[in-house]
């Protein structure tokens, strides 16, 4: 473990209050009760929950005819392997001195890969580009606008709903960012780097569904279905480079990094909004998924905040309520015009 814990990996952990020497290296198990901060387990069940509960509605899509989100379920997972351990152990791949130690995860009940990935974040992919998915699917924008339309508004749900988490997580050490990492932890806005806003909060799920509905929403023939999900998901980390091309050409220069950050986070949330706000595409049934866990997933991080007690690095309230303002209005859109709930 020595070199999966140097010294910049050793401060951050030991913020969070455990030594990352003393980690198991496969996997470790935890008591809910035992965890650092009361909502870690509760963040837990509201994540693998969600996970279970997309997984049990891409099966009846998938049997109902429909194999995006069956594809987009298991493609989220085959995008989290391919760069999560890169970020985690980047010296494992010869990344350690282009990169560096980027951040840690608190310890969570179930974890795997030497404390570094806690089972919640695994579950987070599938279960948040469902999320974000179904409630862009359920106003009918895939239907109306096409898949390009429908996962610029997916990139723009997936700010607003996981900036919500973003910006509160530092808070309350679920994990903590390596302040001392110039090269990919700034510019920030308050504690959270700008280029995790952008390109993993938006590109990354934006892309990887419209990957996931160009190459398994046709017609079933051609390649397997589980090819064009691998494929879908192995090309989503490229996107998130290239969307990061502007800003890293004014590498050193953190004030111009932020300005070029945050003129592309804007057209985001102003595409977004255009997006929905026109739409006027006839919907299909509501699923009990889009009905239920999204509004449920924005009410239980509207606790968290009210309890964000934690003492860590406070995220951007302004930002975070801006966010939970425009997830709002999306699901009030959504309860506005609600046909008649369908099986599926």
């Amino acid at each position: 473990m020595t070199t999966a814990c140097g010294p910049d990996a050793a401060a951050v952990t030991r913020g969070l209050g455990f030594d990352c020497h003393d980690v198991a290296p496969v996997v470790s198990v935890r008591f809910p009760w035992a965890l650092a901060h009361w909502t870690m387990p509760l963040l837990e069940l509201l994540v693998v929950g969600g996970a279970v509960f997309a997984l049990v509605h891409a099966v009846r899509r998938y049997r109902a005819g429909d194999p995006v989100n069956l594809a987009l379920w298991w493609a989220s997972l085959v995008y989290l392997f391919v760069t999560e351990p890169p970020l985690y152990f980047p010296e494992w791949f010869g990344l350690d001195r282009l990169y560096g130690f980027i951040f840690a995860h608190n310890e969570f009940t179930v974890q795997f890969m030497a404390d570094r990935l806690p089972l919640y974040i695994v579950a987070f992919y599938p279960a948040f580009s469902q999320l974000a998915y179904e409630l862009v699917r359920a106003l009918g924008i895939f239907r109306g606008r096409g898949p390009f339309a429908g996962s610029v508004a997916v990139a723009f749900v997936c700010q607003v709903f996981y900036e919500v988490f973003d910006q509160l997580g530092p808070r309350l050490k679920w994990w903590a960012w390596n302040p001392g990492n110039r090269i990919v932890n700034h510019p920030v806005l308050a504690s959270v780097p700008m280029t995790s806003m952008l390109l993993f909060a938006s590109v990354s799920f934006g892309a990887l569904t419209y990957l996931v509905v160009r190459l398994a929403g046709g017609p079933r023939r051609g390649w397997p279905l589980v090819a064009r999900t691998l494929v879908a998901g192995v090309l989503t980390p490229p996107t998130m480079a290239i969307a990061g091309i502007p800003s890293s050409l004014f590498d050193g220069n953190t004030t111009a990094q932020a300005w070029i950050l945050g003129v592309e986070l804007a057209l985001v949330w102003v595409a977004g909004i255009g997006i929905i706000v026109t739409n006027r595409a006839e919907r299909p049934p509501q699923s009990a998924f889009v009905r239920i866990y999204p509004a449920g997933y924005l009410g239980a991080l509207a606790v968290f905040w009210v309890a964000a007690d934690g003492g860590g690095p406070a995220g951007s309230v302004p930002y975070a309520l801006a966010c939970f303002a425009a997830a709002g209005l999306v699901l009030v859109a959504l309860y506005r015009k609600a046909r008649a709930p369908a099986p599926v």
